[in-house]
């Protein structure tokens, strides 16, 4: 069963990582198991901190959605070996009746040639009309023979070669056989054999007879070999020993690999119209094939949204996967979906605060330790309860998941905000918890860094400013603002790159050197991206 993904936003904070782990814990717990955390990004310091503090490893990271050829229902025949014989091609062909090629293997795994039905036919065609077989191992004679070895001569053998013949009556000499490289096929007739013997031939197959004891022993470098078919019936089965690497294309060949994404798949497809293309795995060995109609009906990949609902800040390939789910506790956004969905999405100030909900309507308690991380992610999101987006609510539940983990909110608050930011670079800084927003035309970023010491981070303004610049040219950005969000002080320091009097205008304060402080902004959600909305209409 592919996993469905449970994620947060890119650049993710603490509530999004854990309501991620929480909402695929309550699903698994309920017999729902195929549900997956992940994550958009990096895992910030305080994030792990929280992560370490309660024994968990951070979700999988994943980096797009976008439908890959490991998505589809590619079919996986058998892959063989390039000693393989042709025969037994020829079987496994016949058996996989869809499969129009068979990957050919390296002894690695990695992929050697592709053998389709019509590389066979030519090069039996060929074979038969030529009339003489190349150089191919004795084992494989035997295996397509069913034959067995009768000579001494014929254990020190090791490849058969040679003219095909049929023995034939001696009084016609012109179409007996007579070169030393010939496989001569014969039955029950003793001056054939002893003919062969004589001229020493690369190989004698017995046909449906037996041999005299007195050939057993004959000094010969003769390799003679029995078998149950009849000569006519021998003779055209032993063009089918030839291994198949031989036979396979190994040039041009067009592969795809498991990470491959469907559209560029789809135009190469069109560009090349082969009929079977080997798909590769990310150590280049043969995963499978692929033809044109396994592009029809591709599985989607299946994703829950948490603590965001905006395309922006999700996921990349989001409109090429299917989502069952959001929830969430932001304004609603831009995301569409092509079937109905259930969204959960409530006024406060923490993710986790509605998940701990649903596990209390599903008559399911959180384990002590997810507990304990859900207690972490409210206190993170509400800073410490100080944001404006808290609600008693979020108090409410932050207390009960606390109990249950046996913990103090006050010295978790103190652990997580302690967390040290002084040896981080500003790119850093500035991206572990950056979003982006689109709103009446103006294209924005909004950062944040929550701290206990917005002074000592203010001396970094102009290494802040100057990224600030650069990310917003990169990007195309209107304006960029970081908010340095003191848990202490209990207001923000905003420095921004843009318009001054957009600053002015909306948080009705007057700007110096990009900078301003707004006592008792605490939240981007509620007091930042409102007061831009209303100004911008």
């Amino acid at each position: 069963m592919d996993p469905i993904y449970v994620t947060g936003h890119r650049n993710p904070d603490t509530d999004s990582i854990v309501a991620a782990m929480a909402y695929a814990a309550l699903r698994n717990a309920l017999g729902d198991r195929e549900y997956e955390a992940a994550c958009l990004g990096h895992v910030s310091d305080e994030t792990q901190i929280v992560l370490d503090r309660f024994g968990f490893q951070p979700p999988k990271r994943i980096t797009n959605m976008y439908t890959q050829v490991r998505d589809l229902d590619f079919d996986t025949p058998p892959i063989l070996s390039g000693a393989v014989t042709e025969g037994r091609a020829w079987k496994v062909l016949q058996e996989q009746k869809n499969i129009s090629a068979l990957p050919v293997a390296n002894e690695d795994g990695t992929l050697y040639g592709m053998l389709s039905r019509e590389d066979v036919a030519s090069y039996n065609m060929a074979l038969v009309t030529l009339g003489v077989l190349e150089a191919v191992p004795l084992f494989n004679v035997l295996s397509v023979l069913e034959g067995k070895i009768l000579n001494e001569a014929g254990e020190s053998t090791d490849t058969i070669e040679g003219e095909i013949a049929i023995a034939l009556p001696q009084s016609r000499e012109n179409l007996l056989f007579n070169r030393k490289k010939s496989v001569v096929f014969c039955g029950h007739q003793p001056d054939m054999i002893k003919r062969a013997l004589d001229m020493n031939v690369n190989c004698l197959v017995l046909c449906q007879a037996e041999l005299d004891d007195e050939f057993r022993s004959y000094p010969t470098t003769t390799c003679i070999i029995s078998t149950p078919f009849d000569a006519y019936r021998a003779a055209r089965l032993i063009f089918q020993s030839t291994p198949v690497e031989r036979i396979c294309r190994t040039q041009d060949l067009v592969c795809f690999h498991l990470e491959d994404r469907l559209d560029e798949v789809r135009e190469q497809v069109l560009k090349f119209r082969e009929h079977c293309y080997p798909i590769l795995d990310e150590n280049e060995k043969v995963a499978g094939v692929l033809t044109r109609y396994h592009l029809l009906r591709p599985r989607r990949k299946r994703v829950v949204l948490v603590d965001h609902n905006e395309a922006a800040q999700s996921v990349p390939g989001l409109e090429e996967a299917e989502i069952l789910e959001i929830i969430d506790h932001h304004r609603l956004a831009d995301i569409q979906t092509t079937n109905p969905i259930y969204v959960r999405n409530e006024p406060v100030g923490s993710t986790n605060t509605i998940i701990a909900s649903m596990f209390q309507d599903r008559g399911l308690m959180p384990s002590e330790k997810m507990a304990g991380m859900m207690a972490a992610a409210i206190i993170s999101d509400t800073v410490m309860f100080k944001s404006p987006t808290c609600t008693s609510r979020d108090i409410r539940t932050a207390e009960r998941m606390a109990r249950i983990a046996n913990v103090s909110l006050d010295e978790l608050g103190k652990e997580i905000f302690s967390a040290s930011v002084g040896n981080k670079t500003a790119r850093e800084l500035l991206f572990a918890d950056y979003k982006e927003f689109h709103i009446a035309g103006h294209d924005l970023a909004v950062a944040q860094i929550t701290c206990v010491d917005s002074p000592s981070m203010l001396q970094r303004r102009e290494e802040f400013l100057e990224l600030m610049r650069k990310v917003a040219k990169e990007k195309g950005l209107s304006m960029v603002i970081l908010m340095l969000t003191d848990v202490l002080l209990e207001g923000t320091q905003i420095l921004y790159i843009g318009d001054d009097e957009t600053i002015h205008q909306a948080f009705n304060a007057t700007p110096r050197e990009n900078t301003v402080f707004l006592p008792r902004v605490m939240s981007r959600k509620k007091q930042v991206i409102p007061m831009l909305s209303a100004l911008w209409g």
